[in-house]
C-alpha cells in the first residue's frame, strides 16, 4: 500500500515490503505526488457534488496517485453524471468490500474525507495540481520505456522508429489538457463563431483564413483555414509545385507576429510554413522562390547566365529572404509517421501555420496494397491538419485518362490511385493550364488558316492558368483564372479587362 498522510499531518507508515518489492517501493516512494491535495479534493466533492463540475475537465481517476482515492473519484463521479447523490453514506455501500479503503479505515475514511474538506473556490487548484503531478509521472514512466526499448537490440524495433514513437508520445502529453472535450454551450460556440467572423472582418472582409496571396483565390476559398486538408492537383507541367511554392512563400513573407483576437500570441498575418519537398532538393526549391523575388528566370538562375545588375538584383533577393520563416525538408520516400514526426517538432520549435507537402504520392505507409498505402497517407496528412491545427496543402498526380479525353479539364474521378484522397480532403483544387496543351496542338506551316486560328488562341491563353475548385467542403466550388508568368515560375492575381486602365490615362 502506498503511504498515506493522516489528517493530523503525521505521515502513517507504509506496510513493511518483503525483500522482492523494496526497490520498487523505494522507486514508487520518490514518484511525485500529493495524497494531501488528493484528500482535500475528495473531501470537497463529496460535500458539494457541484465541485465536480468545476475539476472534471481538468481531471480523471487516472490521475490520482492513490489507488484508493482514483476508485472514489471514480465510484463519486459515475454517481454524480446520473443526477445521484455522491456522498460518505451513498458511496459506503459500493465500497463497503474495497480491500484498499478497509485498510485505510473502511467507510469511516469517507465520513474523514467529507469532514475535512476545503471550500469550493480552492477545487480547481488542488485539480489542476494533481494534474501536474500526474503528467511528471507519466514523464518518468515514458523515460523509463525508452530505455528499456533502446536496452533491448530487435530487429522489429529500429533506433529511429523508436525516436518517432518517443516523439509522438511526448507531443501528445504535451497537448494533454489544453482543450475541453465534449460538448460546448451555444454561447461558447457562438463567441468562437463570431470572433472568427472578427478576424475576417478585421482584414478587410471575405476572409477569415490565412491568405494565399491571390486575392482571386482567397475569395473562393476564404483562406486557408486550420484543420483543413486541400489537395491540390495536376497532370505534369501544370505547375502545382510552382502554385504551392508560390503560396508558401507569400504566406511566410507575409509573416508577421503579435497578439490574436483570442488574446494569445502567434502569428497576426501570414504564417511560419513547414515544405516537404520529397521531388525536388531543398537548392532547387529555394532556386524557385529567389526566381520569383528577383525577378530572374529560373533557366538563367541554373545556368548561372546572368548580367551583372541580375545578379546583385539575386543577391538581394537571397538578403532579404534570410528571415522568411520556411523551412524546408527534402527527405525522399519519407514514411507519414515520420513526417508528422517532423511536423510536431517543427511546431513546438519554430511554431507552424501552413505545411506543404510535394507531393502525396512519394510518401510512403505502412500497407504492402498500393490503394490502401495511399488511404493510409492521407487519412495520415488529415490527422495531422486536425492534430495541430494548421492547413496542410498536399500535392497530387493525376491519372493519364485525362489525356485521352477531348476536355483536359481535371475531374474528382482523376485523382490516383485511391478514392479516400477525395473523401478525407476538405478542398480538391486542380491546377489547369489550357496552353500547355494548345502549344502541342501547332498545325503545319502549310495550314493557313489553321495556323491563325491557332495563333489566336494562344495569344488568348498566353500567360494565363485555371484552378478548379471541384470540392469545398465549407464553400462553393468553381474556377478561378490566375496569370502565370513560366520563366520566372509565377502565379499571380489576373487583370481583368474591366481593370486595364484606357490608353491616355
Amino acid at each position: 500500500m502506498n503511504e498515506i498522510t493522516s489528517f493530523n499531518g503525521d505521515p502513517q507508515p507504509p506496510a513493511s515490503p518483503d525483500a522482492s518489492g523494496t526497490a520498487d517501493d523505494a522507486q514508487a516512494s520518490e514518484l511525485p505526488h500529493s495524497v494531501e491535495a488528493e484528500q482535500q479534493l475528495l473531501g470537497a466533492i463529496l460535500t458539494n457534488n457541484d465541485v465536480y463540475d468545476k475539476v472534471a475537465s481538468i481531471i480523471n481517476s487516472s490521475h490520482f496517485y492513490d489507488p484508493v482515492h482514483a476508485r472514489i473519484y471514480e465510484v463519486a463521479a459515475a454517481r454524480i453524471s446520473k443526477n445521484a447523490l455522491a456522498s460518505p453514506v451513498t458511496l459506503k455501500a459500493f465500497m463497503e468490500d474495497d480491500q484498499g479503503l478497509r485498510e485505510l479505515g473502511g467507510p469511516a475514511y469517507l465520513a474523514k474525507l467529507a469532514s475535512a474538506s476545503i471550500s469550493a473556490f480552492a477545487v480547481r487548484d488542488y485539480a489542476q495540481m494533481i494534474y501536474d503531478l500526474a503528467i511528471r509521472r507519466e514523464l518518468i514512466a515514458l523515460g523509463q520505456t525508452i530505455a528499456e526499448k533502446a536496452r533491448r537490440v530487435d530487429v522489429a524495433s529500429e533506433p529511429k522508429e523508436q525516436i518517432v514513437e518517443a516523439e509522438q508520445s511526448l507531443y501528445q502529453l504535451a497537448e494533454q489538457g489544453q482543450t475541453e472535450q465534449g460538448f460546448k454551450s451555444f454561447l461558447r460556440a457562438v463567441t468562437e463563431a463570431v470572433n472568427v467572423t472578427n478576424e475576417a472582418y478585421q482584414r478587410g472582409g471575405g476572409m477569415a483564413g490565412i491568405s494565399t496571396g491571390l486575392d482571386d483565390l482567397d475569395k473562393q476559398l476564404g483562406g486557408l483555414h486550420p484543420s483543413d486538408l486541400l489537395i491540390l492537383a495536376g497532370r505534369p507541367s501544370m505547375g502545382k509545385t510552382s502554385l504551392a511554392t508560390n503560396i508558401a512563400f507569400n504566406v511566410a513573407k507575409a509573416y508577421k507576429r503579435g497578439i490574436k483576437q483570442d488574446g494569445s500570441e502567434g502569428a497576426v498575418d501570414g504564417g511560419v510554413v513547414g515544405f516537404f519537398s520529397l521531388e525536388m532538393s531543398a537548392e532547387q526549391l529555394a532556386g524557385r522562390i529567389l526566381a520569383e523575388a528577383s525577378e530572374i528566370s529560373s533557366h538563367k538562375i541554373r545556368q548561372g547566365d546572368m548580367t551583372e545588375e541580375e545578379f546583385r538584383r539575386f543577391v538581394q533577393a537571397a538578403k532579404d529572404l534570410e528571415s522568411c520563416p520556411l523551412f524546408i525538408d527534402d527527405t525522399p520516400a519519407i514514411p507519414i509517421s515520420q513526417l508528422a514526426a517532423r511536423a510536431r517538432r517543427l511546431k513546438r520549435t519554430h511554431g507552424l501555420d501552413l505545411l506543404v507537402i510535394d507531393y502525396l504520392q512519394l510518401c510512403r505507409g505502412m500497407s504492402d496494397n498500393r490503394v490502401n498505402e495511399i488511404a493510409e497517407i492521407s487519412m495520415g496528412m488529415k490527422a495531422i491538419a486536425k492534430e495541430l491545427n494548421i492547413p496542410v496543402v498536399a500535392l497530387s498526380q493525376l491519372s493519364r485518362q485525362v489525356e485521352s479525353r477531348e476536355d483536359k479539364r481535371p475531374q474528382l474521378s482523376d485523382l490516383r490511385e485511391s478514392g479516400s484522397i477525395e473523401q478525407d480532403a476538405d478542398v480538391v483544387m486542380f491546377v489547369f493550364r489550357e496552353e500547355y496543351y494548345k502549344e502541342r496542338e501547332k498545325p503545319g506551316d502549310h495550314e493557313l488558316d489553321k495556323m491563325e486560328e491557332w495563333k489566336q488562341a494562344m495569344e488568348r491563353l498566353h500567360a494565363k492558368a485555371e484552378v478548379i475548385v471541384g470540392k469545398q467542403r465549407h464553400g462553393p466550388i468553381g474556377t478561378v483564372e490566375l496569370a502565370f508568368e513560366a520563366q520566372f515560375t509565377r502565379f499571380g492575381n489576373l487583370v481583368k479587362s474591366w481593370q486595364q486602365q484606357p490608353d491616355g490615362y
